[in-house]
């Protein structure tokens, strides 16, 4: 695949996520004083790749931020990007120390709850990804008696634990703050296999050809990936949905879709 922006496996993956929360004694700005001030501040997961990650030069790219900045400008707000705990997402957001979450996230309806989302905009399978030459694993059955990596807080993880087949019949589960330690530790015999985001292992399988393979093979329910805010957040919400419609219409998506993934997967 041809990417818009090519780094190597060193420049991008050995950058850690940076957690970032509220402390001390100022008290985290409401929802409505961010917009009154006409800031947007985008909490997202740093070390998600292709989405949101840093690059060589420690400035947050991706395909999900530059939508977000498109459609800021179209807004004509200002945008800041703010790397968050991604197990804690919920709360950055209800407390108002973010604005809007958008960085690959699943729409479920455990998360519609506590979250208000905009239209889907992108589907998202969770596929399994082996290392190159890994015959033992074929499908989901056959990962019986192995160990299987996957990310911490995410649509993979839901699906596992909800699964008796991973507590039963699995070797072991091991959970991690990212796919890019959980892919690391494939590459390095520590897993059998990971079940991850089609999306992002993709993108990771492209900065490493000779080490990782993608298995055509749909573990659990196909998601689709929307942008969240806080449950009473409607005027957000609506505004950027009409520009993000705008955008759609008059192909802006589709081109910054091509640009990241040499085509338009968007919805």
């Amino acid at each position: 695949m041809n990417w818009k922006h090519i780094f190597t496996g060193a420049a991008v993956f050995a950058l850690s996520a940076a957690l970032l929360a509220g402390c001390g004694t100022e008290k985290a700005p409401s929802t409505d004083n961010a917009a009154e001030m006409g800031k947007i501040i985008v909490g997202l997961d740093d070390n998600f790749p292709p989405m949101g990650f840093k690059n060589e030069k420690n400035e947050i790219v991706g395909f999900d931020v530059d939508l977000a900045k498109e459609a800021a400008k179209r807004l004509g707000r200002e945008v800041e990007f703010k790397a968050i705990d991604w197990s804690s997402k919920e709360a950055e957001l209800k407390s108002g120390r973010v604005q809007i979450l958008w960085n690959g996230l699943d729409i479920t309806e455990k998360r519609k709850e506590n979250m208000l989302f905009s239209k889907p905009y992108m589907d998202n399978r969770q596929i399994i990804f082996v290392k190159k030459g890994n015959t033992a694993v074929t499908d989901e059955k056959s990962l019986a008696g192995k160990t299987v990596g996957t990310q911490s807080a995410g649509t993979a993880e839901e699906y596992i634990d909800a699964t008796p087949f991973y507590k039963n019949d699995v070797k072991e589960v091991k959970k991690y703050p990212d796919y890019v330690a959980a892919f690391m530790d494939l590459e390095n015999g520590r897993l059998d296999a990971v079940i991850g985001d089609e999306i992002v292992g993709r993108y990771y399988m492209s900065k490493h050809p000779e080490e990782l393979e993608a298995l055509d093979v749909v573990v659990g329910p196909t998601s689709e990936f929307g942008i969240a805010f806080a449950k009473d957040n409607t005027v957000l919400r609506d505004e950027v949905q009409k520009v993000l419609d705008e955008m759609k219409k008059d192909g802006t998506i589709a081109k910054i879709s091509t640009e990241w993934f040499t085509k338009d997967i968007t919805k």
